[in-house]
Parts: structure tokens; C-alpha cells; sequence
């Protein structure tokens, strides 16, 4: 459907005003994961005298799962109402995780917060993904999700970096988290009085689309082919479940890893930081190349690269050595995480598409509460060590996975 004021054309170009307001918004989105990586781990040993593992995860399942579900619910909600709608109410949601985390008397109020932050990503982050997908067009998907997880994940490592600093000199509470209530204040008034809504460009893009079969799917449907019976759409998304299983370990048990080998709060965060840094950095290439080379090689790439940087880390014993690794880890998933969304766009049907994009971030973000679990488990039963192989030996198998299964789509059958 066509606006005569203001005819729907795709690209970045076209839309730069409105795709660099989204950037900006999920800068916010991303800053609000970020004032908990390096905190919060230890705020549950050194506070709230957390000593299982297992338990003191708690705080990551209880995010994973809630921001999964959310994720296919925002999708299926964005097909439905708009996209936008959906921004707004993510943000309302978010304004009281900061105070809750200042405030929480018991630990249980933490795990509250992030069930909170859990429904609050689940809705700003899927959106602004959905939203840039709809204004880019299928011949700029990869260079667009790169921008988006940049400018994410960038703010996760800085917000991470900010917080260790903060809490090495003031304190684990409450000037870490002050950061957090800036964010979604922000966040939610530039997604109300300034972000527009994007649905109408995806009809455009449907009305042009040479895979006339997508349409008039079910919820159900979607959720059947993206996970299972496609066989693109359920390697992108198994490959995304496991690479967020290892952020799961790495936001959950790295912290206590280094401060059991005696580093101290800065350093953690310095090293909390490195991985997402180099993700988010990295984003702004390996999603345009993407586009050139296709989303297959990259993929598989990644997963490999990031079950050698895992293995660095298990093996490895001072600040300097696991510097490097999480430098590492940060490369393989900065080839894998715009790719695989790009490729989710790439075999949805856009009539679908903001569903396939939810039921995919189901699985993905499933990967935070199974890497938590797996991680806290293994760790309480054997050790630290042998939870960081097992995650690495995961980490393979997947990138194997993707190299059988996946496919790459023709862009020049497809509309500009």
C-alpha cells in the first residue's frame, strides 16, 4: 500500500532518518542489558549471599524465558496491531526495572526486576529489528541487522564497562543502575513522539514478493515451519538458541570465574565488556558482507570460531589470555548475529515475516535460560571448567548443523 503524500520506497537511503532513530532507540534498549552484566553477579554472591551457582542464575533463566516468549509474542503482535504499539508498551514496561534493582531488599525482587527486563526486550528489541527489516528492503537486510546489533550490543558493552567502573568506586548499589533509569526515560519518549510506524512498508514489499505460496499462514504455522519443517529457517534457529546459550555463560558464570581467580571489579568489567565491544563493532562489516557473500559461509564461520574462543577460555588463567578470548568470542558472534536474522528475512515470506522473526527469538533468547542451567549445573556438579567445554563441544555441532542445512536465497528475484 501506497501513501500519496509520502510513497513507500525501501532502503536505507530512503529511510535514513527513521532507521537512524531506531539505532539510537536500541542503543537504549541494549544499555538496559547492559547495567546488569557486570553487576549483577556479583551483587548476588557479595549481598544477597548467593552460593549455588545454579541458584544465584536464577536471575538469567527467569530473563531468558520471559524475553522467549515475549519474543513470539511481539512478533505475532506485530503482524496484528503494528509495530509500534508494540515499542511503546516495551518501554512502559522497562521503567521500573533500575528502581527494583536499587531497592530490591531480597533476591527475589531481583529476579522480578528481570522478569520485567525479560518483557521489556522481548518488545523494544524485536521491534526495532522488525521495524529496520521493513524500511531496508531484501538487498540491504544483512547491512541493516548489523547497524541494529551494533548499536545494541555496543551499548551493552559500555553500559557493562561504566557499571564496573561505578561499582568499583561507589559501590554495587545503587549508582551502578542510575544509568538504567536514563535509558528508559529516553527510550520511551523517542519512541512515542518521535518513531513512526513501519508495517505498511512490509504490504509494500508482500505486494512485489516472487514467493507467492508465504501468505494466510497461522501462528501456529509460522511457529511449525521456522523451528522445524524449513530447513533454513530451523538451522538459523537452533544456531541462534546456541549462541546465546554462550552468552548465557558468559554474563552468568565468567564474571565468578574471574573473581574466583582473584580479579578484581574493574578488571571483570573491563573483560565483561571486551566480548560485547568487539560483537557490537564487528556487526557494522560481517552484516553488510553478508549481503555480498551470502549468510551460509559467515554463519558457519562464527560457530566455529566462537567454540575455539570458548575453548581459549577454559584454558586460560590471567587477565591477559582471557582478554584475547573474549576478544575471540566476540568476532564469532559478530560474524553469526546479524546473519542469521538477515537469513530469517531473507526465507520469510514478508507477510509472516514479523512472526518468523519472533518465533526465531524465541529459540534464540530460549539459549539465555538453557546456558544458565546448563552452565549453573554442570558447574555445582563438576566444575566451572568441564561447563565451559561442554558449551564449546554445543557450540561446534551447531555451526555443523548449519553447513547441512541451510540454504542461501537469490536477491536478484527479489524486489529493490
Amino acid at each position: 500500500m501506497t501513501s500519496a503524500a509520502r510513497p513507500i520506497r525501501l532502503g536505507l537511503r530512503a529511510n535514513w532518518a527513521q532507521f537512524t532513530l531506531l539505532v539510537v532507540v536500541n542503543v537504549f534498549v541494549g544499555g538496559m542489558i547492559g547495567q546488569e552484566r557486570t553487576v549483577l553477579p556479583l551483587l548476588a554472591k557479595d549481598e544477597f549471599g548467593l552460593t549455588g551457582l545454579t541458584v544465584a542464575l536464577t536471575f538469567i533463566v527467569a530473563f531468558g524465558l520471559v524475553k522467549a516468549v515475549t519474543n513470539f509474542a511481539a512478533g505475532a503482535l506485530s503482524d496484528r496491531v503494528g509495530r509500534k504499539p508494540v515499542l511503546v508498551a516495551g518501554w512502559i514496561i522497562g521503567l521500573p526495572i533500575p528502581l527494583l534493582l536499587i531497592w530490591a531488599p531480597a533476591w527475589g525482587w531481583v529476579v522480578l526486576a528481570n522478569v520485567l527486563l525479560g518483557v521489556n526486550q522481548g518488545l523494544t528489541w524485536s521491534t526495532t529489528v522488525i521495524m529496520k527489516i521493513d524500511l531496508a528492503g531484501p538487498k540491504q537486510r544483512g547491512l541493516a541487522m548489523g547497524f541494529n546489533e551494533a548499536a545494541g550490543y555496543m551499548a551493552v558493552s559500555l553500559t557493562a564497562l561504566a557499571t564496573g567502573f561505578i561499582a568499583a568506586e561507589a559501590g554495587l548499589r545503587p549508582e551502578p543502575f542510575y544509568l538504567g533509569i536514563a535509558f528508559a526515560v529516553l527510550g520511551l519518549g523517542l519512541s512515542t513522539i518521535a518513531v513512526r510506524e513501519t508495517k505498511p512498508f512490509a504490504d509494500f514489499e508482500a505486494e512485489q514478493h516472487p514467493k507467492i505460496e508465504g501468505p494466510g499462514l497461522s501462528t501456529r504455522e509460522v511457529f511449525v515451519k521456522t523451528t522445524f519443517t524449513e530447513p533454513s529457517l530451523s538451522a538459523a534457529s537452533q544456531a541462534g538458541l546456541v549462541n546465546n546459550l554462550n552468552d548465557g555463560m558468559a554474563w552468568g558464570l565468567l564474571p565468578l570465574v574471574f573473581a574466583a581467580a582473584g580479579l578484581g571489579i574493574a578488571r571483570i568489567g573491563i573483560l565483561a565488556a571486551i566480548y560485547p565491544l568487539i560483537w557490537g563493532l564487528g556487526q557494522l562489516l560481517t552484516g553488510a558482507w553478508s549481503d555480498r557473500v551470502g549468510r551460509k559461509p559467515l554463519i558457519v564461520a562464527g560457530m566455529w570460531i566462537q567454540a575455539v574462543a570458548i575453548g581459549a577460555i577454559a584454558i586460560s588463567g590471567t587477565f591477559t589470555t582471557w582478554a584475547l578470548a573474549m576478544a575471540l568470542l566476540g568476532v564469532g558472534t559478530a560474524f553469526v548475529y546479524p546473519t542469521l536474522l538477515a537469513s530469517i528475512g531473507d526465507h520469510a515470506h514478508p507477510v509472516w515475516r514479523a512472526s518468523a522473526v519472533g518465533v526465531y527469538r524465541f529459540w534464540r533468547d530460549l539459549g539465555f535460560a538453557v546456558g544458565a542451567l546448563l552452565t549453573g549445573i554442570v558447574t555445582d556438579l563438576i566444575n566451572a571448567e568441564t561447563a565451559i567445554w561442554a558449551v564449546a563441544a554445543i557450540t561446534a555441532a551447531s555451526g555443523v548443523v548449519v553447513a547441512l542445512r541451510m540454504e542461501e536465497v537469490d536477491h536478484s528475484r527479489m524486489p529493490a
